[in-house]
């Protein structure tokens, strides 16, 4: 019977399809970086969007970014930065095979995650609050409503989904957390590490292009 899994002179498992656990690694940062492309065609596209309706409708949209808090977006890009680095750092540790590093760098980076969803969910209560969420009981005053309806609809889209990125990331940090907990990732084999390690980060710079764009352009 054919075995599902190598392991090669340097002690990292590959599967029985790939000659060797280099080629393996290759294989997986390649698919990686080929659904990364793929994202950056959807959130592009999404963007492209949101780029020519804020040129249709600058005052309206103006108007509708304003109500937007900017003090909590500003703290999310903040908290989003400072993921970054302790994802850079629990890569790091599992490069170097520090264990104690591994955990204690996932552990920040999923805290830092659940702060910023938990901020989202802040911000989506106010819009709540005060009507501006697209639908039956929208309101805003004067005549351009429809088209700050329209920017509150894209700001829902954009934010969901990349919040939905988030809760998949988070997801993937704590297989990555328990993985290290139980000494799994080495120098020898730290790909899954790296690989969600690109994907985190992607996620961090879709935000450093929305905060700007949402909560900073012509803002009133």
């Amino acid at each position: 019977m054919t075995p599902t899994s190598a392991t090669s002179h340097q002690g990292e498992p590959h599967a029985h399809q790939f000659v060797d656990a280099a080629q393996q690694a290759h294989a997986a940062t390649l698919g990686m970086w080929a659904f990364l492309i793929t994202e950056i065609l959807f959130f592009g596209g999404l963007l492209t969007a949101y780029a020519v309706y804020r040129w249709m409708y600058p005052e309206a949209w103006a108007d509708a970014s304003s109500e937007l808090d900017l003090g909590l977006g500003a703290f999310n890009t903040a908290v989003l930065i400072g993921s970054s680095l302790t994802m850079a750092l629990a890569v790091h540790g599992a490069q170097t095979g520090s264990r104690r590093e591994q955990i204690s760098m996932l552990l920040m980076t999923i805290l830092l995650g659940g702060v910023f969803l938990g901020v989202k969910v802040v911000e989506y209560s106010q819009k709540f609050e005060h009507h501006l969420v697209p639908g039956a009981h929208f309101r805003f005053p004067g005549a351009e409503a429809p088209h700050a309806e329209l920017f509150f609809g894209m700001y829902f889209g954009l934010t969901g989904l990349h919040a939905a990125h988030m809760i998949v990331g988070l997801g993937l940090l704590l297989w990555l957390l328990a993985g290290a907990l139980r000494g799994r990732w080495t120098p020898d084999y730290a790909t899954p590490v790296e690989n969600v390690g690109l994907y985190w980060h992607f996620v961090d710079i879709v935000w450093i292009f929305l905060f700007p764009l949402l909560y900073l352009v012509h803002r009133h």
